[in-house]
């Protein structure tokens, strides 16, 4: 029954924004009462949090052997599996936000889960293992910038990123940054 709800509450959500994301809404798409929902979620930020995690799953890192290659495979299934979804929840969540005061980063930093680092984090880290890298620090925005782009550039185009540009953020801008260049890889 609880996927049932969820389900309800994601096409409400898809639909109509935060804005119509309301328990009356969201009961009357499931066929159910108000009281079925606050029995599960007792706050509308709570119901929405629900509804999010079980549709932004982490995505499986690569491990293709080389920094390079795993940076590419995650950007691409990111462009495949989610471009929609990030332009959706930027469009669709303004009123979240702004009723909370939160942002895009805090929201996705509830739905990590917790002992999980960002892919890019894990990507550096194995090849730091693999002798890619040296063990250096190294800033938290160098190492997250392919998302960031990748984000960005699908905000900008409210949709897919075309793979020229995905792997030019990585073989131009961030594999300098790393101090790496393509042929290094």
């Amino acid at each position: 029954m609880e996927n049932a709800l969820i389900d309800a509450a994601w096409e409400v959500l898809v639909e109509q924004g935060y804005h119509g994301f309301t328990y009356e809404a969201v009961a009357a798409r499931a066929g159910t009462s108000k009281p079925v929902l606050y029995r599960r979620w007792p706050r509308r930020e709570d119901l929405l949090v629900a509804t999010l995690a079980r549709h932004w799953r982490p995505l499986d890192l690569p491990d293709t052997g080389t920094l390079r290659e795993d940076a590419l495979a995650l950007l691409r299934a990111v462009n495949a599996e989610r471009a929609r979804t990030v332009v959706l929840l930027h469009l669709q969540l303004a009123d979240y936000f702004r009723e909370t005061g939160t942002s895009f980063s805090d929201l996705r930093g509830r739905l990590r889960l917790a002992d999980q680092p960002p892919p890019f984090v894990t990507l550096v880290a194995r090849a730091v293992e693999r002798g890619e890298l040296t063990a250096e620090p190294r800033p938290e925005r160098v190492v997250n910038l392919p998302f960031d782009l990748v984000r960005h550039d699908m905000l900008m185009a409210m949709g897919g990123v075309p793979d020229a540009s995905i792997v030019e953020i990585v073989d131009k801008v961030w594999l300098p940054l790393l101090g790496l260049r393509r042929g290094d890889t």
